[in-house]
Formats: C-alpha cells, sequence, structure tokens
C-alpha cells in the first residue's frame, strides 16, 4: 500500500518508551515529519499483531527491546498538500512500552534516537496529540 496519496488510510503503530520518568524519542529520518522528533512508530505489517508491530518497531528504530503494555489511544493522521489533497493518512495505535534490554541508537529511518525528560518535552515543537499521549505514558508508567 502507497504512503503518500494513499487510496485508503495505512495503520501505524507508535511505542511510547517509559523509563526512568524519561521517553524516548526518535528524529525523522524520512517523510512525513522529517527533521522532526517523534514517537517511535511505523506501519502494520499484514498479518501482523499491534502490539508485535509496535515492539518491532521500537527495536528496528531505537535498538531497544521493548515490551509494550497498555493501549494508550487511537489517533487520526492527515496531512495535506498545499492544493487540499490528503497526502498523508494515518491511523496511529500508541501503546506504552517498558524497555525489556539494550541501549538507545537510531536505527531504521530514525536519524537520532535519544533519551527525554519532561522538562525537554516542553521545548520541542510536537503535534498536540503526540505530546498529550506522551505525557500519558509519563504518567501511567509504574516502573
Amino acid at each position: 500500500m502507497k504512503r503518500e496519496y494513499p487510496d485508503a488510510p495505512v495503520i501505524g503503530v507508535g511505542a511510547v518508551i517509559v523509563a526512568a520518568g524519561r521517553v524516548v524519542l526518535v528524529k525523522r529520518g524520512h517523510a512525513p515529519l522529517l527533521g522532526q522528533w517523534s514517537i517511535p512508530g511505523g506501519g502494520l505489517e499484514v498479518g501482523e499483531f499491534v502490539r508485535a508491530a509496535a515492539a518491532r518497531e521500537a527495536h528496528e528504530e531505537t535498538g531497544l527491546t521493548v515490551e509494550p503494555t497498555e493501549l494508550l489511544g487511537v489517533y487520526d493522521r492527515v496531512l495535506r498538500d498545499e492544493k487540499g489533497r490528503v497526502r498523508y493518512h494515518y491511523l496511529l495505535v500508541d501503546f506504552l512500552c517498558r524497555p525489556v534490554t539494550g541501549e538507545v541508537s537510531a536505527a531504521d529511518d530514525a536519524a537520532e534516537a535519544r533519551w527525554f525528560t519532561r522538562a525537554e518535552l516542553d521545548e520541542l515543537p510536537l503535534p498536540e496529540d503526540t505530546a498529550e499521549v506522551i505525557r500519558l505514558g509519563l504518567d501511567r508508567a509504574s516502573w
């Protein structure tokens, strides 16, 4: 399925990886959101379960092995071009994830990956729904 100017929405998964009051974000290496900080994640593959996809994408982009725990939310992301046509349409399923093993390092389509504190998050130009799900994950993590 094509991601740019799709015929149907693309299902995406996100991993809100939290430990010690910090969250892992990746700087996107490809469109959409090229060069912007975001939750690690990507597209659901045919035959794949959403939690497994969140764990796979987290590992591919950050080098961390994670355990997806609770569902934090389902979000619409529709980005239009200058003519108003839908350029990208994602249905995003975001999970709170507990890191199990590994060290954070950018890989796959992430240009950079690192831990952020709450104070550092406030300085980033994140979409409101992204900031909201990150705050929710930080509030809910009990490990």
